[in-house]
């Protein structure tokens, strides 16, 4: 019936209106055809009556012109799904679960192995974390797999003035020391309630990775700093030197720490705890005259460090004045995400959760004489 034309269906009919007549016509036969080709015939009127609508909703210039119809439904680039709606609900269930399949199917050839990206403004925020812990900002970052080497000048000879027509110049004499940077997890641990993991996708993932990602990288600043602290002043071939400076607080130590840095050392800025702080503004009050006893440097606090105390143990360093830029180095093997492990069954009894962070990181000092330590 649908392959024949409306002027086909017309003669059908008409010719049916004939055949009723004959004395041995099937009439229930007749009729159903007739039934089926009305039937037909109205359907392809009201067909017709919408097109023709379409085309004068178009003429009016209503609707949408497509001018290349591939990128119409071009498939979303990896970048484009995680910065959807539902991959970062599916990875919000992902965390509390455990369970990655919803992510893996919204990526579905762009999944590489075991790995599952997180959403874009997981990423942002990660970064966000680690520019607003200012000192560790200020550290370089590298995304080397494995253990990383990284070579330093432990000594050289001067180079000399060569006057034309004499005896050639000595060979320079270089030695080289490395520092091995080998990288180990930090973790920080969170129980969260019921309420928590009720809350949405984005919500969710932004008051999980806030606190994890906080956490971890101050304690990846403390590392460093320990790092710094537990050298000596000679350079060996495995560990850049420091300069030392045993000083109370007062206007002119900043300086001295300043004076033992080498020339790689250019935009050095002073650590400290915020007690030690105020005992420096308190030397620079009563000095009586308008000086900034931190020379015009940027001040980071770390509170790992001890406060600067009459009765401290000597040797301790209590502010460290140095180039974090140039002379100290972060190492991210497998990139600065944070890892999340789902633990539902260790504070069940508490109707607890426990989410896992980890970080992945190996960090180093890595150029001689970068840093001073300031000691009791």
């Amino acid at each position: 019936m649908s392959e024949k034309t409306i002027d086909e269906l017309m003669e059908r009919r008409e010719a049916i209106k004939n055949e009723l007549e004959a004395p041995e016509a099937d009439l229930d036969a007749l009729e159903e055809e007739a039934r089926a080709i009305n039937e037909e015939l109205e359907k392809r009127k009201a067909a017709e009556a919408e097109r023709r609508e379409t085309r004068n909703a178009v003429a009016n210039g209503e609707g949408k012109e497509i001018q290349n119809f591939e990128s119409e439904v071009k498939p979303m680039n990896l970048e484009e799904i995680r910065s959807s709606k539902e991959y970062i609900n599916a990875y919000a269930d992902y965390i509390k679960t455990g369970d990655n399949s919803e992510c893996r199917a919204l990526l579905s050839e762009l999944a590489t192995g075991g790995y599952v990206p997180v959403p874009s403004i997981v990423e942002s925020r990660i970064r966000t974390a680690w520019q607003k812990n200012g000192l560790m900002n200020l550290v370089r970052k590298t995304y080397i797999k494995g253990v990383l080497k990284v070579g330093f000048e432990l000594s050289a000879t001067a180079a000399t003035v060569h006057t034309e027509s004499t005896s050639a110049v000595t060979e320079e004499t270089l030695t080289l020391g490395i520092v091995t940077m080998t990288p180990s997890s930090i973790k920080k641990w969170i129980s969260i309630s019921d309420e928590a993991l009720d809350l949405g996708g984005e919500e969710f993932l932004y008051y999980v990775y806030d606190e994890l990602t906080y956490q971890i990288a101050k304690k990846a600043q403390a590392e460093l700093i320990a790092k710094v602290t537990a050298l000596t002043a000679s350079a060996t071939s495995t560990a850049v030197g420091v300069g030392i400076v045993a000083g109370t607080p007062s206007v002119g130590v900043v300086a001295q720490a300043l004076g033992t840095l080498s020339d790689e050392a250019v935009n050095p800025v002073v650590v400290m705890n915020k007690g030690s702080w105020a005992a420096m503004k308190a030397a620079q009050y009563a000095n009586g005259f308008n000086v900034d006893p931190f020379e015009g440097l940027p001040v980071h606090f770390d509170n790992t460090l001890p406060v600067y105390s009459t009765t401290g143990t000597a040797g301790t360093a209590w502010m460290i004045v140095g180039d974090f830029g140039n002379g100290a180095q972060a190492n991210f093997p497998n990139g600065d995400e944070i890892g999340i492990k789902y633990d539902p069954l260790s504070l069940a009894e508490k109707d607890l959760v426990k989410l896992v962070g980890r970080e992945y990181i190996a960090l180093g000092v890595v150029a001689d004489h970068a840093f001073c330590k300031v000691t009791f």
